[in-house]
C-alpha cells in the first residue's frame, strides 16, 4: 500500500495519492497526443509572404498585382507537390516591418515601380543577411530594370545582381530545370508574344549572394510567374508556362528552407 505523500497532507485527495499520481501521468500522456490531433500549429507551417511596398504605378498598387489568386494557386500546388506543411492563406507584410523576420521566404513583384525609404531598405538588408530569401517577379524592359536597380542599391550599395548559372542548386533542389524560358503575362500572350516590353526579352534569372555564397535574392526579370500561377487553371493559358512557373516557385521555396 502506498503511504500518503507529505506534500498532500492537507489536501482532500490525501487518501488517494496513488490514484492521483496515476491521473497526472495519464494527463501528461494524453495531452500531447491530443494537441497533435489537429495537425501542426501555425508556427510549424510554411507561410507564403507577399511584400507590400510604395510604388508609382498610376493604376493601383504594384505589390498587389495577381493577388490573391496567384498566391493561393501557388500555395495549393506547393501543398500538393511537396510534404511541406503549408498555411492555406498568404500573409501580406510591409517591406519595413520587423514582422518579416519571422518568415524565411517572401515574394515581391512589379518592382519596376518600387520606391524604398532608407529605413525600408535597411530592414530588407538585415532580413536578407540574417537568412531571409526574397523572390522577385514580373518586371520588364530597361526602364523598369533601371528603377529596380536604383532601389536595390539602397539595400546593397556594394553588391550587384548576377545571372544565376543553370547548374546552381536553386534549379535542381526539387525539380530539375535545365533551361530558362520566358513566361508571358496574360496581356502578352493575348498579343501573340511572350514579352511585355519591346526590350523585354530574353528572360533572366539573376541573384544576389551573401558573403558565404548563399543566394539571398532570386530576381525573375522579363518574365511573369505570377500571371502563370494566376491563370494556371484557365484553358486559354498554356500549361507549359504554368508548369514551369510552379517549378521555379517551388524550387525557390525549397532552396530558401534548406540553405
Amino acid at each position: 500500500m502506498c503511504e500518503p505523500i507529505n506534500l498532500l497532507a492537507n489536501s482532500p485527495i490525501r487518501a488517494f495519492p496513488c490514484l492521483f499520481l496515476l491521473f497526472i501521468l495519464i494527463l501528461c500522456l494524453v495531452a500531447p497526443a491530443s494537441s497533435f490531433a489537429n495537425g501542426p500549429s501555425d508556427s510549424d507551417l510554411f507561410t507564403f509572404v507577399r511584400l507590400r511596398y510604395t510604388g508609382t504605378r498610376w493604376f493601383g498598387n504594384g505589390w498587389e498585382v495577381d493577388w490573391p489568386t496567384a498566391d493561393r494557386n501557388f500555395i495549393s500546388h506547393l501543398r500538393q507537390a511537396t510534404n511541406i506543411p503549408v498555411s492555406p492563406r498568404e500573409k501580406i507584410i510591409s517591406v519595413g516591418s520587423s514582422e518579416l523576420f519571422a518568415y524565411p521566404f517572401a515574394y515581391m513583384l512589379e518592382v519596376g515601380t518600387l520606391k524604398l525609404t532608407d529605413a525600408e531598405a535597411e530592414n530588407l538588408r538585415e532580413y536578407l543577411l540574417r537568412g531571409g530569401f526574397i523572390m522577385i517577379d514580373d518586371f520588364h524592359g530597361g526602364r523598369e530594370w533601371r528603377n529596380f536597380h536604383r532601389q536595390f542599391k539602397k539595400i546593397f550599395p556594394n553588391r550587384e545582381p548576377e545571372d544565376i548559372p543553370i547548374s546552381h542548386p536553386l534549379f535542381h533542389c526539387f525539380f530539375d530545370i535545365d533551361k530558362l524560358i520566358q513566361i508571358p503575362g496574360l496581356r502578352s500572350w493575348f498579343s501573340g508574344r511572350t514579352y511585355e516590353r519591346y526590350d523585354g526579352h530574353p528572360a533572366y534569372c539573376r541573384g544576389v549572394y551573401d558573403d558565404h555564397g548563399r543566394l539571398m535574392m532570386m530576381i525573375n526579370f522579363n518574365t511573369d510567374l505570377g500571371d502563370a500561377w494566376e491563370h494556371a487553371a484557365e484553358d486559354f493559358y498554356p500549361r507549359k508556362y504554368s508548369d514551369m512557373a510552379y517549378q521555379m516557385g517551388i524550387n525557390a521555396v525549397i532552396y530558401a528552407l534548406t540553405h
